[in-house]
């Protein structure tokens, strides 16, 4: 039986480690438009109209799926340290979406987070309850498809 509740996790992280140097990894999580090849949610990312590049400030658009659902989701790259950080804010949820790389002894560290700094949006937490499954259950799939991105990301890095 599924139990839905209104407990939102304001943080999510997942990490792997990569056998690869930073500066291998770093052009596969910075390019936003590279997300179709990693997540499993994202099918679609082109870059607004009047951005050519990635770098702070860039606005673009995913198209996303969770099931039978489709949607668009419009956002603004509000971090980009290269070799270090990117992230990204979605306009209609208010999440915070970020790729962080550090340097290990054997290659790097790639965590991707989501953060709700601000919360997340009733509009959210309206269609996560009404058409995700819940809360609950959606988190749980956050948290898979950013097991399965890193996991795609990896794979490329280590090729």
């Amino acid at each position: 039986m599924l139990v839905v509740t209104n407990d939102i996790r304001p943080l999510l992280e997942q990490s792997v480690e990569i056998s690869a140097p930073v500066a291998h990894v770093w052009p596969l999580v910075s390019d936003v438009c590279r997300m179709p090849d990693w997540s499993p949610q994202v099918t679609s990312t082109r870059l607004r109209s009047g951005f050519e590049t990635v770098e702070q400030g860039t606005q673009f658009t995913n198209r996303n799926i969770h099931g039978e659902l489709e949607w668009t989701t419009h956002a603004e790259v509000v971090k980009f340290s290269p070799e270090s950080e990117v992230a990204f804010r979605v306009e209609e949820n208010w999440a915070i979406w970020s790729f962080l790389l550090s340097a290990t002894d054997a290659g790097t560290l790639l965590t991707q987070r989501r953060e709700l700094p601000d919360g997340l949006s009733e509009l959210s937490r309206e269609l996560t309850d009404g058409f995700m499954g819940g809360q609950d259950a959606f988190t749980e799939s956050q948290l898979a498809g950013m097991r399965e991105t890193l996991e795609a990301i990896k794979a490329a890095a280590e090729a």
